[in-house]
């Protein structure tokens, strides 16, 4: 090949891969502002969801399937919902799925939301979350653990009050606020979804087996169990678990080494109480 048509031959594909990264670059730059002006935003997946399509505000849960046609488990909550004391991390949360597919039922866990620590201030302020609501609209089972932190901050104030000879007046004395509270979130969670069954769980005295506070820890927590009772009887498809009875003479049994939260064994005999509650 002669030196002219090589140079020619070269400048012509030059000039072709500029014309086309010009193109691409107006394209681009054309998607781009057509995604400004016109947002997609992200699909949800199907697969990814277990089925179902993206829930658009409060209401938009009306189209959940009934329990029968599967069930679709999204817990909120605290350390318990969570699952910590749980040497595997199942909590009764994953448990109660476990079960469940066990016995032939589809079950699947959309997600787990629960947070160490939490209080009922903090999980209401978490339903206002764009994800928190979406997680929700897309259950038909939401599985709520929250309380026992605003009564008892999570053990640490029963462990200052047994030096006290405490009553359970004094366990109780932040009760009103967190009864309102709880209120609140389980009438936002029906605003969510209007369809989902709701199952909170009871509380339980983890301290039991402590001569100065076995009994007003007893008083405390069925007092508080009654109170939420009397919200839930008042709202559809909602019911609470107990679950007092199973750790009241089963304390090192089924507590962890923390001595307040349960073990595995704790966390299953719960999910077997809440798999019984859907049959």
């Amino acid at each position: 090949m002669k030196p002219h048509a090589s140079s020619s031959l070269i400048w012509r594909i030059t000039s072709i891969a500029s014309i086309v990264a010009t193109v691409l670059l107006i394209g681009g730059f054309v998607y781009a502002i057509k995604d400004v002006v016109n947002p997609v935003g992200s699909t949800y997946s199907a697969s990814e969801s277990g089925g179902g399509t993206q829930a658009t505000g409060d209401s938009a849960a009306s189209t959940v399937p009934p329990l029968s046609d599967g069930v679709r488990v999204v817990a909120l909550g605290d350390s318990l919902a969570k699952g910590t004391g749980d040497d595997d991390g199942s909590g009764f949360v994953r448990r109660t799925v476990d079960l469940l597919q066990q016995k032939g039922v589809s079950a699947k866990l959309v997600s787990n939301l629960g947070i160490n620590g939490q209080k009922t201030e903090q999980v209401l302020s978490s339903l206002d979350q764009a994800g928190v609501k979406h997680a929700l609209q897309q259950a038909n089972l939401i599985l709520l653990s929250v309380g026992a932190n605003d009564l008892f901050n999570g053990g640490e104030a029963l462990g200052n009050l047994q030096q006290q000879s405490p009553d359970a007046s004094q366990m109780l004395k932040n009760a009103p606020e967190t009864a309102a509270r709880l209120k609140q979130i389980l009438t936002r969670l029906r605003e969510i979804n209007p369809d989902a069954q709701i199952i909170y769980l009871g509380l339980y005295n983890p301290f039991g087996d402590l001569q100065e506070l076995r009994v007003p820890g007893n008083q405390a927590v069925t007092s508080w169990n009654t109170s939420v009772m009397d919200i839930i009887n008042k709202q559809p498809h909602m019911m609470l678990i107990p679950t007092f009875d199973l750790f009241q003479n089963n304390l090192n049994k089924y507590l962890s080494s923390d001595h307040f939260h349960p073990n595995g064994t704790g966390y299953e005999q719960i999910a077997e109480r809440v798999v019984q509650s859907l049959q």
